[in-house]
């Protein structure tokens, strides 16, 4: 924090202390003055030395994550759809053209060529790898479709009740990185295969919050956040991402644009989310935090004039104001520092 907006901090902050807490005082240095009832604090506090954690609020929205649009590769008509909100794992059925399953397939390569004896790559590993995750064996896990990988290949055909060829086309199977819980149905049982007919996102629900960029700075992958759910209860988080692209808002004429990007938190306990698959929530983000600082309740500070503070230290039956640096404001609390400050001084609180 810069020494303008700090000073500007104190002042806003004093301003509770009503007129006797803000009155100009000798600097410190000066003799201490005897306690007695005329000059003696209403209470006082002593310093402490603690971790100071400054947070900000901001609002998020408790979802699945990104929608990803599944296209159908195969012409004909659709005749099965799962329903919103299905989970599909690892050989189970995306969608069905005439009859004929799409299966999900596990990997980071999408489909997108035919793959047959002869075929090598990275795709063919991957698919190597479903199938012997399916229970199909009888080659050996690498990057070439060997007549093994097709007699494999032949059996998962029967299974899934579709013709039987031993090569796999790019619109046989759908590839995620995992299961995948269906968001949307793009189409309908008996329509026509065109365009997308579903999308679908991850399993595991996430915090998006759209952060003014001009708080990008209180963010970075790993910082903790609270996330505040609907019901008063929260739970904790962790930044996962940080978006690098920023966006502008919809504004009414005259108002001016919020550019934001997306910060995405991730939460580790899923069941403490209840049962709500979307709703607005609030998130609570660790702006600073600062361990073993002095401090001392924002209260005690006095105005020692020229934009300078300090604190009235009672000792030894005396009172004396003593000149201190602030730092890091905080729950009511203020880092501070100066001469002869240090744990369990006792000062005194104005108000």
């Amino acid at each position: 924090m810069s020494r303008r907006a700090r000073l500007a901090w104190v002042a806003g902050a004093l301003v509770v202390l009503g007129a006797g807490g803000v009155a100009a005082v000798g600097l410190g240095g000066a003799d201490p003055v005897p306690a007695s009832a005329a000059n003696l604090p209403p209470a006082t506090a002593k310093v402490s030395a603690t971790t100071l954690t400054r947070t900000e609020r901001v609002t998020g929205t408790l979802t699945h994550g990104t929608a990803t649009p599944v296209p159908v590769g195969a012409q004909g008509t659709v005749t099965w759809l799962p329903a919103p909100g299905a989970v599909i794992g690892r050989g189970q059925a995306v969608y069905e053209v005439d009859d004929r399953p799409v299966p999900l397939l596990f990997g980071a390569t999408p489909a997108y060529r035919s793959l047959a004896p002869g075929a090598t790559g990275g795709d063919v590993r991957q698919l190597e790898e479903n199938l012997l995750a399916l229970g199909y064996g009888g080659f050996t896990v690498d990057e070439s479709y060997t007549a093994g990988t097709a007699t494999a290949v032949r059996a998962w055909q029967q299974a899934l009740g579709v013709p039987e060829t031993g090569a796999v086309q790019a619109t046989d199977v759908v590839v995620a990185g995992g299961e995948v819980r269906v968001a949307e149905l793009k189409a309908q049982p008996g329509s026509r295969a065109t365009g997308p007919v579903l999308t679908y996102t991850g399993t595991t629900r996430v915090v998006v919050v759209p952060l003014d960029v001009g708080k990008q700075h209180l963010v970075a992958e790993g910082v903790a956040a609270t996330v505040g759910l609907p019901d008063g209860k929260s739970v904790q988080g962790t930044v996962a991402s940080v978006g690098t692209v920023a966006t502008s808002s919809p504004t009414q004429a005259g108002s001016t644009p919020t550019t934001t990007i997306d910060v995405v938190v991730s939460v580790a306990d899923q069941g403490a989310l209840g049962r709500l698959d979307s709703a607005p929530v609030d998130v609570l983000l660790v702006s600073e935090r600062k361990e073993g600082v002095l401090t001392v309740p924002v209260g005690a500070l006095v105005s020692l004039g020229e934009g300078k503070y300090g604190v009235q230290v009672v000792e030894n039956g005396a009172t004396r104001h003593v000149p201190v640096e602030t730092g890091l404001f905080a729950a009511g609390q203020v880092e501070v520092a100066g001469e002869g400050i240090a744990e369990g001084v006792e000062v005194g609180v104005p108000r």
